[in-house]
């Protein structure tokens, strides 16, 4: 399947990827045709999906089940009025019907926007009339699905919600998607004509939000699928048959990123890991145990909680590849990790926006704390506040330049109807990341934060990653977030808010004890001169660190 995409697929080093890394983009590419119904049509019996849940159960799909249940929904959508450019909202978690739902709706040609079900009411009423959504097909939880009632009235343009049933009978006036879908037949032919794709049509929608105002709609086109060929087989390293296990919802950026696109066009069988409780790194090694991927990737959360575990307790022998991405890697959990299991975390970096732009590829040793190299995908550089390249050992902002040469595979097409989103994104040719990072001499990349993150503190900066970095080398430490906390004097001050390992409690003098190991392992102005105990920190779903959240509780607290 990569030899339909890449005229070239091996390299001799990272320099020799850098400049004649090229992607062939069909002009009609389509995931859902091109991808699935060609692993389907050469083999069948080739493995595509392994679905576990809390209880252990299992579901396997092929290709070629994908290809006809896809195919059926993509009927049952028809029916329903959905058409080319339509936006379809999609809350599946990670049952099957989230992958079946995205394929039919790609062939449809309709906009899929996948979201989490943690959604509030006010967050669907405004998602839904933000990108006129007609159609809501969810999971059968019955707080989301009344969070749904409670606005559907004032989604002006949404006209019918489809259940995925599993736990509760499907409430009035919502469809019973399983039961309606399988009316179906399992034949769809590919449009033709003005109901065709092409790779410049819109296929796919984020929300994100910003660091002020409503959340973002960002959209990609039908060559998003073929950026992530270099996420998939150049970072994560999957293997063609090879289990992929992403610990990843379907609402969430990261989903697309690990549990679909690039994966699949490299032939790798993905796993659903669905579960809907707390999450329990006990219960998911035992799924690595059992289910035996080859390759594995998750936020820096996850990897903080496994290293907490007795990792010598499991055979995690079938793993050739670990990967991390959503956060920066903390030095201290890529050592701890290696130490275990004897594997390096690869990391790698990008956006909802983006591919992969920063990662440690295979052809250069990894250095740890630094995200990697640049991308080929992408012309990048790292630019001060003018616009102009930094110097090595400079921070300044990552940014993907020459626009107009070529738009590359994966880049955003735009924030949908946001004029403001965009003026501040595009300009001069480029695309702004808003993150910053500087460059070593050897052209390692080392993430310093979004600039929004950047803590201004008596005239330094402060990126929070290098503090939080420090206080997870303390053995207290489980896990942490280093945000700006308002300060009348200093303007803003350091805080860790701090989720302390077994066997440690709270107390003054373990603040005191954690702010002179900052001062010994980084530079002394650097460290944390408020220190909060907290049992958990705020998270998103896919595992984020909310540090926009703590920042806000802290300001609501001085009010």
């Amino acid at each position: 399947m990569l030899e339909n995409y890449l005229p070239r697929e091996s390299f001799t080093s990272y320099e020799d990827f850098k400049a004649n890394y090229r992607l062939n983009i069909p002009a009609d590419f389509n995931f859902a045709y091109d991808v699935i119904d060609e692993w389907a049509k050469q083999d069948p019996g080739k493995p595509a999906l392994v679905r576990v849940d809390d209880f252990d159960a299992e579901e396997r799909l092929t290709f070629h089940d994908l290809m006809e249940r896809s195919m059926q929904a993509a009927n049952y959508y028809k029916s329903l009025g959905v058409k080319k450019g339509d936006f379809v909202l999609l809350i599946l978690r990670q049952r099957v019907e989230a992958w079946v739902c995205m394929l039919a709706l790609h062939r449809i040609g309709a906009i899929v926007i996948p979201a989490t079900f943690q959604l509030m009411p006010h967050d669907i009423e405004y998602r839904c009339n933000k990108a006129g959504v007609k159609v809501i097909t969810c999971v059968d939880d019955p707080e989301l699905l009344a969070s749904i009632a409670q606005v559907r009235a004032q989604c002006s343009a949404l006209e019918h919600v489809t259940v995925v049933g599993n736990h509760i009978p499907v409430p009035g006036g919502c469809n019973d998607f399983r039961e309606e879908v399988a009316a179906f037949p399992p034949e769809f032919p590919r449009p033709q004509g003005a109901e065709s794709t092409d790779v410049n049509d819109l296929m796919l929608g984020y929300f994100t939000s910003g660091t002020t105002g409503m959340p973002k709609l960002i959209v990609h086109n039908y060559s998003y699928p073929l950026g992530h060929i270099t996420t998939a087989h150049y970072w994560h390293q999957v293997e063609d048959g090879g289990l992929h296990f992403v610990s990843a919802d379907s609402g969430w950026a990261k989903f697309g990123w690990g549990k679909i696109y690039g994966q699949w066009i490299c032939g790798a069988v993905i796993v659903a890991y669905d579960t809907e409780g707390k999450f329990d790194p006990h219960h998911m090694l035992e799924t690595i145990q059992r289910l035996r991927p080859t390759t594995f990737c998750a936020p820096p959360t996850v990897y903080r909680f496994l290293i907490k575990e007795d990792l010598s307790k499991y055979d995690l022998s079938s793993l050739k590849k670990c990967t991390i991405a959503g956060e920066p890697l903390n030095p201290e959990v890529f050592n701890k990790f290696k130490a275990a299991t004897g594997l390096e975390l690869t990391e790698g970096f990008g956006q909802s926006e983006t591919t992969v732009i920063i990662a440690n590829f295979p052809w250069f040793p990894i250095k740890p704390g630094s995200t990697g190299k640049f991308s080929p995908l992408y012309d990048l550089d790292i630019v001060d506040e003018n616009g102009n390249s930094c110097e090595d050992g400079i921070v300044g902002t990552i940014v993907v330049k020459n626009l107009d040469r070529q738009r590359p595979a994966g880049l955003l097409v735009e924030y949908y109807q946001d004029k403001a989103a965009n003026d501040a994104a595009f300009f001069n040719n480029l695309y702004s990341t808003g993150d910053t990072a500087w460059r070593d001499s050897d052209g390692y990349i080392w993430f310093v934060g979004r600039n929004d993150d950047v803590i201004k503190c008596s005239g330094y900066r402060i990126g929070p990653f290098e503090v939080e970095s420090a206080l997870m080398t303390h053995p207290s430490v489980l896990e942490c977030a280093v945000t700006a906390a308002p300060d009348p004097v200093r303007g803003q001050v350091v805080k860790a808010t701090v989720v302390l390992a077994k066997g440690y409690a709270a107390s003054d003098a373990l603040k005191k004890e954690l702010q002179n190991h900052v001062k010994k392992e980084t530079a002394p102005y650097k460290y944390p001169r408020i220190i909060e105990f907290v049992d958990e920190l705020p998270k998103t779903i896919s595992g984020k660190i909310k540090r926009k959240q703590i920042r806000m509780d802290d300001h609501a607290k001085q009010q």
